[in-house]
């Protein structure tokens, strides 16, 4: 896999059947290592070890539903109280970060009603917060720390 813009970690990788798999230490699953998943793990990693995160308070492959229609957030982050903060949409880093991923984050959004969406394709990352009395959005250059999901 290629680097990322994110610090290297380790990871526990294996090989069965030709395939390697990583393994996913919230979900305590191994998995097939596709690009998007090597993304997903980094970003985790990141929250956790970087932005202080309680790994409690992560949500991997979250459903739900929008339209009728069952969907899966890459990642999602509570708070303290189970409130969702921040949706993370993860792409393969070869994916370009178009209106569509935004669109697709917002359908999300239009659910669980965060403060905060990242994309990142392990390259590039978007982070937006959002002001919901002002209808409106903007970019931020950090990913917030901890402190703003605390209650």
């Amino acid at each position: 896999m290629i680097p990322l813009n994110y610090p290297q970690y380790q990871f526990r990788l294996e090989e069965t059947d030709g395939k390697i798999k990583i393994f996913d230490e919230l979900r305590k699953l191994w998995l097939i290592l596709t690009p998007e998943e090597w993304v997903r793990q980094h970003v985790v990693k990141y929250l956790i070890q970087e932005k202080k995160y309680p790994a409690s308070l992560i949500a991997i492959e979250a459903g739900i539903e929008v339209n009728k229609l069952k969907k899966r957030c890459d990642i999602v982050v509570f708070d303290n109280t189970g409130t969702p903060k921040m949706i993370v949409e993860c792409k393969a880093p070869e994916i370009k970060i178009t209106q569509k991923v935004f669109d697709q984050i917002a359908s999300y959004n239009m659910k669980l009603k965060v403060d905060f969406l990242l994309i990142t394709n392990g390259l590039k990352n978007f982070c937006c917060e959002i002001d919901y009395e002002k209808s409106a959005y903007r970019f931020i250059e950090e990913i917030p720390e901890v402190d703003f999901f605390k209650t």
